[in-house]
Parts: C-alpha cells; sequence; structure tokens
C-alpha cells in the first residue's frame, strides 16, 4: 500500500511518498515535476552499492543525464571541505538551476546534499531518498539542511525545502541493527510530544517492530512522516511550534558534539536525551512519574540506551549553551507534561541539569 503525505506550504508544497518500492518511481515522479534534465545523485559508496542502481536506471529510463558525487559515510559528510567538493563537482557537470540533487542515504547524506543545493546559485530543485530509518521519519522531511561546526552540530544550514521525498519502507531490511534502532528513537519522539495514540501503537506492537515486519514499519513511518508534515506546515522555520521536534535532541545534540560526533548514532543520543528531558520535567514538577517512566520503558524495549556513560557533565552543559535554538542566551527545552503533549521552557536552572545527568550517570531511579 502507497501513502502520500502533502506538505502543505503554499508554492513550496511538496509529496511524500511512503511505499515499498517507490525508489524506482522516482525518474518518472521527478519528470512530471517539470524540472531540467540535468541531474546529480549524492550518495555513500555503501549506500550506492546497495541502492544506487535502481534510482540510477530510473532516472535514466525517464530521460535524464545523470551524475553521481560520492561522498564519505555518516556523519564526516557534513563538512564544509565536503559540500566545497560537491559544489565543484555540480560546475564540472554543467547543473544550473533547472537541475535537480538527489540525496540518496540517511539524514547526514540529507542534510550535506539538502545544503549543497539550498547554497548552489542560490538554491535549486532538490529531492530526498532517504534510506534509514531516522531519514525516513525525520531528517528527510521539514526542509532542515546543514553541515557540522566543530564546536556544535549542523550549526551551518538553511532552510530549503525538498520538492519530492520517496520513502521506501522494503529498504530498511539492509538496515544494520544499531542503525535501524537510532531511527526508532525519532518514531518514539513523534508519539511523546505529539500524539498518545501513536506512542500506545508502537509499545503495542515492540514486537513487529523489532522483527521489522513490513506492513508495521509501512504504518508507523507514514504516521511520523503525517505528524512531521503537520508541524512543518504550521511552523515552517522553527520559529516556537517546530521545537516540538527537537525533543531529546537539546541534551542528545550536547552529548553527541562533546564525544566528537563520534561514540553515539544520533538516534541513540536523542534517546538518552529524551530520558534526561523525561526526568527533567519531573524534577521540574511538570510531569508525573508514569509519563517518565512509559517512555524510558518504551525506549528500553527497543533495545535503545537510556543511560549515561561517564562523562564530563559540565562539558555537556557548556555544548548545551552553544545549542543554536537559543533565544537571546536562553537555551529552550522541550518538555512533555504528559504524553501527547509539550510545553517549551526557558528557564531551566543549570544545576536541575546537572542533577539529571549525574542520576542516569550513575542509574538512579525514574521518579
Amino acid at each position: 500500500m502507497t501513502h502520500e503525505i502533502t506538505v502543505h506550504l503554499g508554492p513550496r508544497s511538496y509529496p511524500i511518498v511512503v511505499g515499498v518500492g517507490v525508489l524506482a518511481s522516482v525518474g518518472a515522479r521527478l519528470r512530471a515535476l517539470d524540472v531540467g534534465s540535468r541531474v546529480a545523485l549524492v550518495a555513500d559508496p555503501a549506500v550506492r552499492r546497495l541502492h544506487g542502481a535502481r534510482v540510477a536506471d530510473s532516472l535514466r529510463a525517464a530521460g535524464f543525464t545523470l551524475s553521481e558525487i560520492s561522498v564519505p559515510e555518516g556523519e564526516s559528510a557534513k563538512a564544509l571541505a565536503v559540500a566545497e567538493r560537491c559544489w565543484d563537482a555540480l560546475l564540472g557537470a554543467g547543473i544550473d538551476r533547472t537541475s535537480t540533487v538527489l540525496a540518496l542515504g540517511g539524514g547526514a547524506v540529507g542534510d550535506l546534499a539538502g545544503f549543497v543545493a539550498a547554497t548552489y546559485m542560490r538554491g535549486i530543485n532538490f529531492v530526498q531518498l532517504p534510506t534509514t530509518m531516522l531519514a525516513q521519519v525525520d531528517a528527510s522531511i521539514g526542509g532542515k539542511t546543514g553541515i557540522d561546526h566543530p564546536r556544535a552540530k549542523n550549526l551551518i544550514g538553511a532552510f530549503h525545502q525538498p520538492r519530492l521525498v520517496l520513502v521506501d519502507p522494503g529498504v530498511v531490511a539492509t538496515l544494520s541493527d544499531r542503525e535501524f534502532r537510532s531511527g526508532l528513537a525519532e518514531v518514539v519522539k513523534h508519539g511523546i510530544v505529539a500524539d498518545e495514540a501513536y506512542f500506545a501503537d508502537i509499545e503495542r506492537h515492540v514486537g513487529e517492530v523489532l522483527a521489522r515486519d513490513v506492513p508495521t514499519l509501512e504504518r508507523l513511518i507514514a504516521g511520523s512522516c503525517r505528524i512531521k508534515a503537520s508541524v512543518v506546515e504550521r511552523d515552517e522555520q522553527e520559529a516556537e511550534l517546530r521545537a516540538v521536534l527537537n525533543y531529546g535532541h537539546t541534551i542528545g545534540h550536547a552529548l553527541e558534539a562533546v564525544t566528537g560526533y563520534a561514540r553515539w548514532a544520533h538516534g541513540e543520543a536523542v534517546s538518552v536525551g529524551m530520558v534526561a528531558a523525561a526526568r527533567l520535567a519531573h524534577r521540574l514538577g511538570v510531569a508525573g512519574a508514569e509519563t517518565v517512566k512509559r517512555q524510558e520503558h518504551l525506549l528500553e524495549a527497543l533495545g535503545l540506551p537510556v543511560r549515561l556513560p561517564p562523562l564530563d557533565h559540565a562539558a555537556i552543559l557548556a555544548a548545551i549553551g552553544r545549542d543554536k535554538k537559543s533565544r537571546d542566551g536562553k537555551v529552550p527545552f522541550v518538555l512533555a507534561p504528559r504524553l501527547g503533549q509539550f510545553r517549551l521552557v526557558f528557564d531551566v536552572p543549570a544545576d536541575a541539569v546537572l542533577g539529571v545527568l549525574a542520576e542516569l550517570t550513575t542509574g538512579g531511579n525514574a521518579a
């Protein structure tokens, strides 16, 4: 079954198509958008080996002239030097303002390729072809693009909406367990802050999720895409509402930064960040114990980390202070009073954050 969700943004509106096998339809779907004949496919070597031929064949069959750009795997792709190599490759291939950049891969490739598309000739067409759970349910939707700064994740970037997002749940079978579980953190996040019924659906079907049952994954991925599309429609450039999607990310990004983006998969850091946010909400009197426990229990059931190894808590706090979502020097924390609800809190005491970090490191009780 194919699901089509439209992100309604006026002239920047675009479809998200979720269904097994949709990657092979990219050529025909892109041709229907009446774009120029030249396209550039950005992917890392491992993803190209797995899925590149299907995408390339579809594009060539639709009459496109294809250039392929290889980038490093993972977060290391999100560097200024890599973006510069991509710009050079686009110039060399004769890519112009009618042309299209396609990102085939996970969230890092999508962020990089989107940033390159946003900045090349002041912005050209962009298509997302996400191949990881994390990218399928979150990173590929909403137009947030960027590269990392040595001191902060995603600090350099732009909002640049794609023309099309094609999500093929069938490719999830090729992911490692770690990559797959990492993406599940974003699925859980959507339920926590936006839809309690969706959260409960995940709780009831943990076994099917972990077995990668395709109908279950297709339903949940489409559900996450609808939730994210709804939020993006109401707050395209993260003025306030879209901050809900940063649940768990304020501390999660800080964990990634202080460990050099090498120790944690993104979803693993976000999982610990969500547990920290839940406990912080309880510590501040915002949420009850049951809300905290359900979050922790589901994340743990899905095989995601819910505790911290020994780390420098002061360094984590300093990294939080450099968060790009800060407003007038204050960093907003997204907290969940109840499942399906959220609250932005700007005045979170540093000692409360340090207390939660210590609690998670020592394995203290949730409430």
